[in-house]
């Protein structure tokens, strides 16, 4: 039975969100865990916290047993853009973008 758990809108780009979930992408979720726990990027606490969501779906929901779970798919998109303008020389504007990604995760046995 595949569990799923989605965070829209966070305040991280899609390009390096992505690189953390290579790491995990098809590892048991308790070396997932581990692995994420020990990397210096912003966003391994992020999917820390998502894949976290997924255990106690499936726990919870599914009755799934937690030492078999595997991070099935794990895929991050582009969200929405927040677009903001800073002051430059001569009364010009330069805009400056935050992009936002949504994450996705399934985990399965």
């Amino acid at each position: 039975m595949d569990t799923n758990a989605i965070l829209r809108g966070v305040r991280l780009s899609p390009q390096k969100g992505r690189l953390v979930a290579d790491l995990i992408r098809g590892k048991p979720v308790g070396q997932a865990l581990n692995v994420l726990s020990f990397s210096p990027k912003k966003g391994a606490g992020i999917i820390k916290k998502v894949i976290e969501s997924a255990i106690a779906n499936a726990e919870h929901n599914d009755g799934a047993d937690i030492d078999v779970l595997k991070v099935k798919t794990i895929y991050v998109e582009k969200g929405a853009v927040l677009k903001r303008f800073t002051a430059r020389a001569k009364g010009r504007g330069n805009s400056i973008v935050k992009p936002t990604c949504h994450i996705y995760v399934t985990v399965g046995e």
